[in-house]
């Protein structure tokens, strides 16, 4: 009994993934007096990103930048971002289009801003 225990151990730990460490072919990082910085990253299994910012005028950073990775099928995706006193945006074909009603709650949440309207 014992021993068939010890092989299923065995066979288990044989037949789980081996992870080995993903391999940094590239990075850069910048770090200006002002406040503003930037970076740039690459491994060797496709993941990347490169991104600048700012500081911004309400205490955040404000940044701009994209990343990729491979998707399983083996396509490249892509995704542009900003994000600043607006909020973050992504752009990116892979992103589907904003729903119309969505649309409209952002119209509505927008002229509540510009009447002073505010919630908790």
């Amino acid at each position: 009994m014992k021993f068939v225990v010890l092989a299923c151990l065995v066979a288990v730990a044989a037949a789980a993934p081996q992870l080995r460490p993903v391999e940094i072919l590239l990075d850069e990082r910048t770090q200006g007096t002002d406040g503003s910085f930037s970076y740039t990253y690459e491994a060797e299994n496709g993941i990347a990103m490169d991104v600048s910012g700012r500081p911004g005028s309400e205490g955040q950073s404000n940044m701009q930048g994209s990343y990729r990775f491979t998707l399983p099928d083996g396509t490249l995706a892509e995704v542009r971002f900003f994000a600043d006193e607006n909020g973050y945006r992504a752009e990116s074909p892979l992103i589907p289009p904003v729903p119309a009603h969505a649309q409209e709650q952002i119209r509505i949440a927008q002229e509540q801003r510009e009447q002073g309207i505010t919630f908790p």
